[in-house]
């Protein structure tokens, strides 16, 4: 075993946060502004029209995402290693197409229980995956597959 911060002798991506924590995290900070600073989103019937869009992406993506990790023979989670690159189903439309049914569902439970300020927060919470998880992954994976994954980085963008 290598030292878990070298990217030479990595066995995963290094993360140890898991990525749902930081959306429900900041999600959760969104509550008490939105108690002290009400702003409200839309009528609540569009607001609940488009959450439900939202949970159906999520959805989608999320359990197109799975099926296509298993089929693969691959672990979901972050803290274990990669033992295939995923490049066809949803991968082949965004590099994170988990974190971009999260962010879905983020803005849907935001739009669902009219929390203006977690919508406002998503942004942060994108910057903070990308920063801390998505460059840890992303380093990892090009030392693991090396240049079939820089092919494939240098095709499909990282969210959409």
């Amino acid at each position: 075993m290598g030292d878990s911060t070298d990217p030479n002798t990595m066995h995963h991506s290094g993360e140890w946060i898991p990525p749902p924590l930081i959306y429900a995290v900041v999600f959760a900070i969104g509550f008490p502004l939105q108690r002290v600073f009400p702003i409200g989103i839309l009528p609540k019937v569009i607001s609940r029209v488009i959450a439900f869009l939202c949970a159906g992406i999520t959805a989608i993506l999320a359990v197109w995402s799975i099926v296509w990790f298993r089929r693969a023979h691959t672990s979901l989670l972050p803290i274990k290693p990669s033992t295939a690159l995923v490049t066809t189903g949803p991968y082949q439309f965004t590099r994170n197409p988990m974190y971009v049914s999260l962010a879905f569902l983020y803005a849907g439970l935001g739009l669902w229980f009219d929390v203006f300020w977690a919508l406002v927060l998503l942004p942060v919470v994108i910057v903070i995956v990308r920063h801390y998880i998505i460059t840890a992954e992303e380093r990892y994976l090009e030392q693991k597959f090396g240049e079939e994954y820089l092919r494939y980085k240098a095709r499909v963008r990282r969210w959409l």
